[in-house]
C-alpha cells in the first residue's frame, strides 16, 4: 500500500485534534467530579477550580466563537448546573467598567480567595402590564443562588461570547443611555423564564432607569467550616417595561408568578406576611420603586426618573 505524504497541514490537523480530544477527555472527567453529591464540597470545589483553570486557558478558541454570528445562546437540554460553566458573566470594577470574564460558578461564590466574590454586570427588568400591575416571580426552589424567594419580573446577567452580542463596553454610550448588550441579554432571558417571545419585544421598549453596586450573600449556603457561600455581587441595571404580553413560566426557572397592583405589593412585601425577597429586590423596593410606580406614566414618557450616571452603592 503506498504511504501518505504528511505535510505540515496534516501535523497541525492531527495536532489540532489530538488536543481537543485531551481536552474533551478532561472536561468530561471534571463534570463527573461536579456531579458528586453535594457533600463532596471540597472535591467540587477542586473540580470547578480546575475546569475553570481550562476555560481560561482556552480564551482564544472562546474569543474566536464569540466573533461568530450564530453563536447563538442555549440553554436546550442543559440544567442549572450545566448553565453554571457554560455562562459567561461580565466582570466589572465598581465604576462598571469591564475587567475581564468568568463563568457563573466563580462569579458567585464568596470565598477565602474571593471574600466579595467577583463583581459582575447584571440586569433587573420590571413588567407591568396596560393596567400598571407588576408581574412579580418566585423563583424556583432548584435555583443556586436564592432559590423559593420571590423577586421582580426577571434578574439575569447579560454573558460574554454569545449574538446578539451582550458587552456595553463604551462608557460614553452607558452613560448617553445606550445600552443594547443589556437589552439584548434582556430579550433573551424574558423568553427563557417566562417564554414571552423575542419577536414581541422592540429593545428601545426597555426603559433604562439607573444602576446600583450591592454585595449579598445566600446565608442559606453558608459552610460553616469554611465561610464560602453563594451570594451576588452586581452591578444592576434597572429596566422598565409595559405591555400585555403572552407568557409560559419555565419551571426550571420560576415556581409561580403573579401580577400585582401596587397596595396589593405594600401588603404582601409587608414582614408579617413571613414571604422571603431577593436581596436585589429589596434594596430596589425600598429606595426606589413606590416612586417609580406611583408616576410610571412620566417614567415611561419622560427622562424624570432617568439616571444614568449615578451608581448606587447599597
Amino acid at each position: 500500500m503506498r504511504g501518505l505524504t504528511t505535510t505540515p497541514s496534516h501535523k497541525r490537523l492531527r495536532s489540532s485534534i489530538y488536543v481537543g480530544f485531551l481536552l474533551l477527555s478532561s472536561l468530561t472527567m471534571l463534570k463527573g467530579l461536579l456531579a458528586l453529591p453535594s457533600k463532596s464540597l471540597s472535591t467540587r470545589v477542586v473540580a470547578s477550580r480546575l475546569l475553570n483553570d481550562r476555560i481560561h486557558v482556552n480564551r482564544s478558541f472562546s474569543q474566536t466563537s464569540a466573533a461568530t454570528p450564530n453563536n447563538e445562546w442555549s440553554a436546550k437540554g442543559l440544567s442549572q448546573q450545566d448553565l453554571l460553566y457554560k455562562d459567561e458573566c461580565i466582570l466589572v470594577n465598581e465604576s462598571d467598567e469591564i475587567i475581564g470574564h468568568d463563568n457563573k460558578f466563580n462569579c458567585h461564590r464568596f470565598t477565602q480567595a474571593f471574600p466579595q466574590a467577583k463583581l459582575h454586570r447584571a440586569f433587573s427588568v420590571f413588567l407591568f402590564n396596560n393596567e400598571n400591575q407588576l408581574l412579580l416571580q418566585k423563583r424556583a426552589s432548584i435555583k443556586i443562588t436564592f432559590p423559593s424567594v420571590w423577586t421582580n419580573t426577571c434578574c439575569s446577567h447579560p454573558l460574554y461570547g454569545f449574538h446578539p452580542n451582550e458587552v456595553d463596553d463604551d462608557q460614553k454610550l452607558i452613560l448617553s443611555g445606550e445600552i443594547p448588550g443589556i437589552r439584548a441579554a434582556a430579550i433573551r432571558k424574558l423568553e427563557h423564564e417566562l417564554g414571552i417571545p423575542k419577536e414581541l419585544i422592540n429593545p428601545q421598549d426597555f426603559h433604562y432607569l439607573t444602576r446600583l453596586l450591592y454585595k449579598a450573600k445566600d446565608h442559606t449556603t453558608i459552610d460553616t467550616k469554611t465561610g464560602e457561600a453563594w451570594g451576588e455581587a452586581e452591578v444592576d441595571y434597572i429596566l422598565f417595561l409595559r405591555g400585555n404580553y403572552p407568557i409560559k413560566p419555565n419551571p426550571e426557572e420560576i415556581d409561580e408568578v403573579k401580577y400585582v397592583t401596587l397596595p396589593e405589593f405594600q401588603q404582601m412585601i409587608h414582614p408579617s406576611q413571613g414571604l422571603k425577597w431577593s436581596p436585589w429586590f429589596q434594596i430596589i423596593a425600598s429606595h426606589f420603586l413606590t416612586n417609580w410606580w406611583k408616576h410610571l406614566d412620566q417614567v415611561f414618557t419622560t427622562k424624570q426618573f432617568t439616571d444614568y450616571h449615578t451608581i448606587h452603592k447599597l
